[in-house]
């Protein structure tokens, strides 16, 4: 096997996705420009987007990175406007979409046609939820985009099932669909219910780092195999035991943490950057296969199945967000007024990705009476220029409306009064329990390390109000970048003698590696009591 081509690929879009933090364009539309240019470049390889990889190896890691990184009481307290667009609006897509390729293609059948219907139904908000950071948007309807995300996959995977058993001549009911339905539903949850709790054991009980975060890079695997054994949902299940672990982190030892972020974030960042450079490579594999329809065919079709999948949402969208509010006085109660920009930016944050690309290719070449599959080409080149277009049209636009809407985000000054308040009554517990513990003779301490302890304590409380301050007059900095500043240059100087003492033969590298994880230890803390 000739690894240098997946090499190039991670190294190259890794790199651009670092460039794109210096310029305008969000990672993932940069990343799917330049991809569309290499692929033809020549000496550029092809590469296949293999549904075989990208479903049970790719998709769950960047599942479970997601889920890790979501709130759990957050879905919880918007799972109505989460199960509404996750489940009832990619159904919705599902039927509507198909159901206007079957009018607008000729010889085109309904089942084949709900296939298309179902594979770019789900919208992949990754780089939505990337915009909404970026630009600061309301954190409810981040909240939204990334629950619907963790869900909607499984939605239009088991919807893609069963009109691709029909296509294909299975045969399928509606009644065999809901109940279909119904068991990768419930049995993804179950799986990931069952497998949540020793999991998390497992997690709190090993001593090892190295195992902890072995197990943490298997665990998106084993829930999503283990689901798919079954026949039921794997996105589900790996979503419930990522949202619970998340929910949970707080009871793994500290190195674990430190350490499964690190090694989290560099495999999400690597993940999203190749998938979405995978996703411009494809086009010279979609433009060859189109067969016997011409490209003026085929672009009107593209353009009336983009419209379509545009305008559903909207037409979806608005309903299920006022509806609820005119039939009960709970909701209306418990949420007040809905801001009619809201569900704007959540029709327009609908862009496709990677999901549907792959489960697009895995439509099978031909049927159970061994026949093509109908137009299984346009359907693939269909997809295709739905995922580019919404990515390019929607993904441009959507700082530039959400800039034009005026959307209130958070307020820094509010979300760092919050975390004041919080580390001042942390702060108080803390120093409450070491004057409790130091009246015990058995945890006697000198005077310095006991001033030391109170120093900390008293430093993190302190830090969090002094960012609420002006800044320093003369240099311009705040209190946190100072200290920040000063921790790195007095740390930089004790490095520096320990290396000099290990060229000189004073100590050996052993040692050397001990004392610079010491103040690698240090230097970080010292970032994280003033982290913004």
């Amino acid at each position: 096997m000739d690894v240098l081509p997946l090499v190039a690929l991670i190294a190259a879009s890794a790199a651009i996705a670092g460039a794109a933090r210096r310029t305008p364009v969000p990672a993932p539309l940069l990343l799917v420009g330049v991809g569309l240019i290499a692929a033809y470049v020549p000496g550029v390889p092809e590469y296949d987007l293999d549904p075989h990889v990208v479903l049970p190896l790719i998709l769950p890691p960047l599942l479970h990175t997601a889920a890790l990184e979501s709130s759990y009481l957050d879905l919880r307290a918007n799972v109505r406007p989460v199960a509404l667009l996750s489940v009832g609006y990619v159904l919705f897509a599902t039927l509507v979409v198909g159901w206007l390729a079957y009018l607008l293609i000729p010889d085109l059948p309904l089942t084949a046609a709900l296939v298309l219907g179902a594979v770019i139904a789900p919208p992949d908000a990754v780089a939505a939820t990337a915009i909404a950071r970026r630009v600061g948007l309301p954190s409810r309807l981040t909240t939204i985009l990334q629950g619907e995300s963790l869900v909607n996959d499984a939605t239009a995977i088991t919807a893609y099932k069963v009109a691709l058993a029909a296509a294909v001549g299975e045969g399928a009911s509606w009644a065999g669909g809901i109940q279909e339905f119904l068991v990768a539903a419930v049995g993804g949850v179950g799986v990931g219910l069952l497998l949540m709790v020793p999991i998390h054991w497992l997690r709190t009980h090993l001593k090892e780092s190295l195992l902890q975060n072995t197990l943490s890079l298997l665990i998106p695997f084993v829930a999503y195999a283990a689901a798919e054994q079954v026949h039921a949902s794997g996105v589900l299940a790996v979503v419930v035991v990522a949202l619970y672990l998340g929910h949970r982190s707080w009871q793994v030892d500290f190195e674990t943490r430190l350490q499964e972020a690190a090694v989290w974030k560099v495999v999400g960042f690597l993940l999203e950057s190749a998938v979405f450079a995978l996703i411009g490579l494809q086009l010279p594999v979609v433009l060859g296969e189109l067969g016997e329809y011409s490209v003026g065919q085929a672009v009107w079709y593209a353009v009336a199945v983009f419209v379509c999948v545009v305008a559903v949402r909207f037409v979806w969208s608005y309903p299920a967000t006022y509806l609820p509010r005119v039939l009960s006085a709970r909701i209306r109660e418990r949420e007040g007024d809905m801001d009619w920009r809201r569900p704007l930016i959540v029709s327009w944050a609908g862009m496709r990705g990677v999901v549907s690309l792959a489960i697009a290719f895995s439509i099978p070449l031909v049927t159970d009476d061994d026949e093509p599959f109908p137009a299984r080409n346009l359907v693939l080149f269909l997809t295709f220029t739905t995922v580019i277009g919404t990515l390019v049209l929607q993904g441009l636009s959507l700082p530039w409306l959400i800039r034009v809407l005026k959307l209130p985000g958070r307020d820094p000054q509010e979300q760092t009064l919050a975390e004041a308040q919080a580390q001042n009554a942390a702060s108080q517990a803390a120093e409450a329990r070491l004057r409790e513990l130091m009246e015990d003779e058995r945890n006697s301490l000198p005077g310095p390390l006991q001033d030391r302890l109170r120093t900390v304590l008293e430093r993190r409380r302190n830090s969090v109000w002094e960012r609420l301050g002006q800044s320093n007059p003369v240099t311009g900095e705040s209190a946190d970048d100072t200290y920040r500043r000063l921790a790195r240059e007095a740390i930089a100087a004790e490095r520096e003698v320990f290396v000099q003492m290990r060229d000189e033969r004073r100590i050996d590298d052993e040692m050397l590696r001990t004392l610079l994880r010491k103040l690698d230890l240090e230097e970080a803390a010292a970032y994280r009591e003033v982290e913004e």
